[in-house]
């Protein structure tokens, strides 16, 4: 085998009574795996090609330690050591192309690989990943099927304990998988598995990344980033604001927000922002939102609709407190966050 293959990882999950794949956890995920290391895994793991998921015994994770002993790669021969020893379903996928996803194992390799930041947001395909993802039990045993949770709750109460339920939903908080680099998140139950958080990003306590959506570098996060929004890098997202992604009603637009903006407390935004813009705190910018354009002396230039605005670079929306319209002008003042919340060393 000599073409590239997109990205490999071995991991231990969670399978229901039934043995369905609650969830899978990638210590290490590989993108870009070397070809020849996939040829050599061919006679251990008897894969074929394309994209595959192949489920481990104890045998295969031993030889498959063996070689990544051989060369050199010491991390994941802990993992597989691990692993070797490991009571729960233990399994390698395989990704020669980046595809859509066609299970469990595949769609939770692709939100690994977007938080381990070895693909950006936008940077692959998740196409159908939701029914892949069951609606999960996420406890402190781990991920339950919701229809076993009550047995696990009575168990639980006769050894003399409570089963914590954390939450029930189909994707996990990111930090149960994977903690980034230099990265300050306040509340992790915020931040779900497959955000990608850049490194010199806080997240604040009511701070929210989704899927599919992250931070560049510093960034400091007090609002919502919905599943698809891109966040360039020194902006600051204030408290309570809002970026409409294609989940919330964005329709089609892919919203993503420039360096150095800064998105008041209770501010929206439904459209793409260039670099060094600002919104006024409280106001929502939607793409049919009317916005006055004004000239350096503030005076009305053109009315136009929001969205003809998208992706400009040194704007600075507000609303006028007289006539209740949006106006917005050239802004050259670039946001500079603060470096001392930004310091994780």
């Amino acid at each position: 085998m000599s073409k590239e293959f997109f990205s490999m990882a071995a991991g231990i999950g969670t399978r229901n009574s039934k043995g369905e794949w609650l969830e899978v956890y990638y210590p290490a995920p590989l993108s870009k795996p070397d070809p020849e290391l996939v040829d050599a895994m061919t006679a251990i793991t008897g894969y074929t090609g394309g994209n595959q998921v192949i489920e481990l015994d104890s045998a295969t994770c031993h030889a498959l330690e063996e070689l990544f002993l051989q060369r050199n790669l010491l991390d994941h021969t802990l993992i597989l050591s691990s692993m070797e020893t490991s009571s729960n379903p233990r399994v390698l996928v395989i990704l020669e192309t980046d595809e859509a996803p066609t299970s469990t194992p595949e769609a939770y390799l692709k939100l690994h690989m977007l938080s381990h930041r070895q693909v950006k947001p936008h940077g692959i395909n998740l196409t159908g990943i939701f029914p892949l993802l069951p609606n999960v039990a996420w406890t402190s045993e781990g991920a339950i099927d919701i229809e076993e949770l009550p047995h696990r709750q009575l168990q639980a109460r006769a050894r003399g304990e409570v089963l914590d339920v954390q939450c029930v939903d189909k994707f996990p908080r990111m930090t149960n998988y994977v903690v980034p680099k230099g990265v300050r998140i306040a509340h992790t139950a915020r931040v779900r598995l497959g955000a990608y958080i850049g490194e010199g990003t806080t997240v604040m306590h009511e701070g929210f990344v989704n899927f599919n959506a992250g931070t560049e570098g510093k960034n400091m996060v007090e609002g919502r980033i919905s599943a698809g929004i891109w966040v360039g890098e020194g902006s600051d997202l204030g408290g309570g604001c809002s970026t409409m992604g294609t989940l919330s009603g964005g329709n089609d637009i892919v919203v993503s927000i420039g360096n150095n903006c800064l998105i008041g407390a209770n501010a929206g935004i439904n459209i793409p922002l260039g670099d060094r813009c600002t919104v006024e705190a409280g106001l929502y910018l939607t793409a049919g939102s009317k916005v006055t354009v004004l000239d350096k002396e503030k005076k009305p230039v053109e009315v136009v609709k929001a969205v003809e605005l998208s992706g400009k670079s040194d704007l600075m929306f507000w609303r006028n407190s007289q006539s209740g319209a949006i106006e917005c002008l050239a802004n050259k003042t670039a946001v500079e966050l603060n470096e001392e919340l930004h310091a994780h060393n």
